[in-house]
């Protein structure tokens, strides 16, 4: 009886892997055509190199759902299928970008006009294979749990590494350059500290669950238990003061919160969470040249062109991304027919969304973010399925990561809040980012692994009830 119920969970779990099999070859099929449509539209031609580029996509999709079907049989198989489509469709963004920025600045003889598209192909696979790597090696998701403090430990030293290197051409300390190589910590970051605030939490949520006086209806935590979200606080604070990265600090203070409420399960920790973010941004924010003008640039996207402004606090960028959103009406100019590359060269990192918005319209645009959140929403269906508290918050921490670093990217490009400068996750230029995401998404499937096996596979029956007594 034993062996046939085990049958049952593992035909199920073969029903998943078929199933993913066939979504990512939706996948790949819709990228190709994303890619022909927007070369027939700039070239008049198909794509050069069509078949190489699409048996490459093909062979590293394949190569990850073996691995999946290999080392996490029962994931869900639409997490898999999203970040190919994600990855996909961002190189064929890319690739459209390039040949606009190459015509543009092919005059200025700027550095603008070097391709992004390559490098981003070559990071993929790298990308990829790390995510391969770590199903492999992690063989189950409480492994991490192990080394919590560990890679909290390094988790620190990335984040704080920024700060002693010099700041971009805008402003913010997010990168750190060895020679003509340059990284950015704080993709990775988001990762460890979700790892990390899952350990500790799973360990503390008993004395942080404790509440303290009742104020206008709500249970506000007791005065001891603040310690730890104050000194999360304090180092957001100081991300934010001295790497001047609004984007990074709100994603790990937020991150914190989402998973302190999911451990606790109290509305507390929340408000407290969200004054002291708004607290802090807003003394920031006054305080710090670079974080100011961020804010100004929010509040008044237009005053670039009034007759005399600060070219230190304003950029045309802000402007120009509304213009390329409203022009995108209901279904946009199509793929390879807009003006997104008017934006310069963050046309192909945060505000790469203006090219969606302009190209593809409303349309598009919602089906991206309705994309985002289905990803987002299997990670939390996985929180909910799996059994131990530490994968539960887990899961929560990383989907939640995810979601907002897609508000913090684009709120500031449709001018919800001022613009962050981070990547908008798989699609944006940048292997740092696309590697950590990739490793977000490993993590996930094992999670998911966990939680499908847990469902489909019945605990075992205990012998004295199997012979009914």
């Amino acid at each position: 009886m034993g062996r046939a119920r085990r049958s049952v969970g593992s035909r199920r779990a073969a029903h998943r892997r078929n199933l993913e099999l066939g979504l990512l070859a939706l996948a790949v099929a819709v990228c190709l055509a994303g890619w022909v449509s927007a070369n027939l539209a700039l070239r008049g031609t198909l794509p050069p190199g069509l078949l190489p580029f699409g048996g490459g996509l093909t062979g590293l999709t394949l190569a990850l759902h073996l691995a999946v079907r290999r080392f996490a049989p029962y994931a869900d198989p639409l997490i898999l299928a999203l970040a190919v489509l994600f990855t996909g469709f961002g190189l064929v963004l890319l690739d459209r970008l390039d040949y606009s920025y190459a015509i543009w600045h092919a005059a200025k003889g700027d550095w603008q006009k070097i391709p992004a598209a390559p490098s981003q192909v070559q990071w993929t696979v790298v990308a990829t294979l790390a995510a391969v790597v770590l199903l492999i090696v992690v063989r189950h998701h409480r492994l991490l749990q192990k080394y919590v403090y560990l890679i909290m430990a390094g988790a620190l030293i990335l984040l704080a590494a920024p700060a002693f290197f010099p700041g971009d051409t805008l402003g913010a300390k997010r990168w750190i350059m060895v020679g003509g190589l340059s990284f950015e910590p704080d993709e990775f970051v988001k990762v460890a500290i979700a790892v990390f605030f899952a350990g500790y939490l799973t360990a503390n949520r008993d004395a942080l669950a404790l509440t303290g006086r009742r104020v206008w209806g709500v249970n506000l935590p007791r005065g001891r238990n603040l310690g730890p979200v104050l000194a999360i606080w304090v180092i957001s604070l100081l991300v934010l003061i001295f790497e001047r990265d609004l984007g990074t600090s709100l994603i790990f203070f937020g991150v914190f919160v989402v998973m302190l409420y999911t451990a606790t399960e109290r509305t507390g920790w929340v408000l407290i969470g969200l004054l002291m973010a708004v607290v802090g941004a807003a003394v920031v924010g006054d305080l710090e040249p670079h974080v100011h003008g961020r804010v100004e640039g929010w509040l008044h996207p237009l005053d670039y062109y009034e007759p005399v402004h600060d070219p230190h606090l304003v950029s045309d960028q802000p402007a120009q991304a509304l213009f390329g959103l409203g022009s995108g009406h209901l279904l946009g100019s199509g793929l390879g027919q807009g003006r997104p590359f008017l934006i310069g060269f963050a046309g192909r990192s945060d505000f790469i969304f203006t090219t969606i918005g302009e190209e593809l319209g409303l349309t598009g645009t919602m089906a991206v973010l309705l994309l985002y959140g289905l990803f987002v929403q299997r990670g939390l269906r996985t929180a909910v399925a799996i059994t131990d508290p530490f994968g539960k918050l887990l899961a929560t921490g990383l989907s939640a990561a995810v979601a907002l670093q897609v508000f913090v990217v684009v709120g500031g490009v449709s001018g919800l809040i001022p613009i962050t400068g981070k990547a908008l996750p798989f699609l944006a230029a940048g292997g740092s980012s696309l590697t950590a995401n990739w490793l977000l998404t490993a993590i996930l499937i094992k999670l998911s692994d966990a939680a499908g096996r847990a469902e489909l596979e019945p605990a075992p029956v205990p012998l004295d009830a199997a012979r009914g007594g």
